[in-house]
């Protein structure tokens, strides 16, 4: 059998080829299919099945246009409502890819149709078997009860369906199989899921929270508690799946703009450069995610999906490979670039706007030195309880627009994540909202934390 994890850290998704003598699936597609179809032929399979683990929400899936390129079924689960035809797979059904079987669990819980697929090579049956558990059972955690796509169900009944799931169909494979979800840590679609990107199963019976013996009353109280908010764009992620996307060929290439072509009362200005840069020198009002990181998963939450966008780089690669990766979550909006970028937006005698940077020994000196620094820690909730700079308070990034009020603008804020990623987007969208006095903490809570200065925890 042969085997290919594919992770993409921008969007912390895992998808799979699998292949035997001569015949391959792929599982979980992105959007963008070429890596799958050139990794086929470089081994000479012929792609015969692309399954869908569940209805994806946080990113646009290639289904569609990888099997109209190959010829390939399309396969879900048979609880799943599509708009297109497509093989539907019930429990203990399966499909055989010369010496390897797939067989399908029918594993509702984050989403009602949602399947696992357990692997096994039929020409080395001593080796062990591995399960392809989608967005049920990731590495350390589980998939959330709450996304869309729930047919009417509430987020206890779903719940309640991953418990039997998990416990009545996962938990009864042997410790030695082994596990490969759809994501990793960063995530939207778990809470707490680890960095690793495959386990086993006794690995995570004894080790993921979410495993642990307990009633099933107990697991829908705790999966339905504290669940961060669903971002806008997974409902029009979802729906795009139901469709099939289009090809990403068929997306328009964004204009070359001049400044006199940008309007900052009608456009996004996306500014994808690190945050130095950004801090350095920008258009006023920019949103600044930059493209290294998770950038697809937090434009998605932080953008409209329908606004228009001008994007803001040093390099035309940049531009490219922001606009594929902004498709990848259904943003296909951009209408252009700022062509020579910041230096051309100073150069037409436009006004630019700064951030200031600090390091963390900056802002331990500053938290002596006044009384009225603000200092905002934009991390998950988790982490912050985990610890964080002494006489920081927690606002997620996820929630900053809609809890801008709890902050005072006529104060200072210096504002803090893990290594200064979140918290320049987030200077940038409070100096968008009229904040004057705004600074970014480089380095962030890992600095800070690596720097020996003290630590507070949240005990709950």
């Amino acid at each position: 059998m042969y085997f290919k994890q594919f992770y993409l850290g921008c969007l912390a998704h895992a998808s799979y080829l699998i292949g035997s003598e001569g015949e391959a699936v792929v599982v979980d597609p992105r959007r963008d299919v070429d890596q799958y179809i050139d990794e086929a032929a470089a081994q000479q399979f012929k792609i015969r099945y692309v399954v869908e683990t569940h209805l994806h929400a946080d990113f646009v899936s290639g289904h569609r246009e990888l099997a109209e390129r190959t010829g390939a079924e399309i396969v879900f689960g048979r609880r799943s409502e599509l708009t297109f035809p497509f093989h539907p797979v019930a429990e203990g059904d399966e499909i055989e890819l010369g010496q390897v079987t797939l067989r399908f669990m029918e594993t509702p819980g984050h989403t009602p149709e949602s399947i696992s697929i357990l692997v096994t090579d039929r020409s080395t049956p001593d080796s062990p078997p591995k399960v392809l558990t989608g967005d049920t059972l990731f590495i350390g955690d589980v998939g959330r009860p709450d996304l869309v796509g729930s047919g009417g169900y509430s987020p206890e009944d779903m719940a309640s369906m991953l418990y039997s799931s998990l416990h009545d169909k996962l938990l009864k494979l042997d410790d030695v199989v082994e596990v490969y979800p759809a994501h990793g840590a960063g995530s939207l679609c778990g809470r707490n899921i680890s960095k690793d990107t495959s386990s086993t199963i006794g690995q995570q019976r004894q080790l993921n929270h979410a495993l642990k013996p307990m009633p099933r009353e107990e697991f829908v109280r705790m999966m339905t508690s504290e669940l961060p908010p669903v971002p806008e764009y997974f409902l029009k992620d979802a729906e795009i799946n139901r469709q099939g996307a289009a090809p990403l060929d068929a997306l328009p290439p964004p204009d070359a703009l001049r400044p006199e072509h940008i309007d900052l009362d009608r456009d996004v200005i996306l500014d994808v450069r690190p945050a130095a840069s950004f801090g350095t020198a920008h258009v006023p009002g920019s949103i600044n995610i930059a493209l290294r990181g998770q950038f697809a998963s937090w434009a998605g939450i932080l953008l409209s999906t329908d606004a228009p966008i001008v994007i803001v780089s040093e390099r035309d690669d940049e531009v490219s490979e922001a606009v594929m990766r902004l498709a990848r979550v259904g943003i296909e909006s951009v209408r252009g670039y700022l062509d020579g970028g910041v230096y051309a937006w100073d150069k037409a005698g436009r006004e630019t706007a700064t951030i200031e940077q600090i390091q963390v020994g900056e802002l331990r000196d500053r938290i002596r030195e006044t009384a009225e620094l603000q200092i905002l820690d934009v991390r998950r909730p988790g982490e912050y309880r985990d610890g964080h700079a002494v006489g920081a308070f927690n606002i997620p990034l996820t929630d900053l627009k809609k809890r801008i009020a709890e902050l005072d603008p006529d104060r200072p804020i210096a504002i803090v994540c893990r290594s200064g990623y979140r918290s320049s987007a987030a200077t940038s969208i409070l100096e968008g909202q009229g904040f004057p006095n705004v600074a970014n903490v480089s380095g962030g809570t890992q600095g800070w934390i690596s720097s020996g200065f003290e630590v507070e925890k949240v005990t709950v």
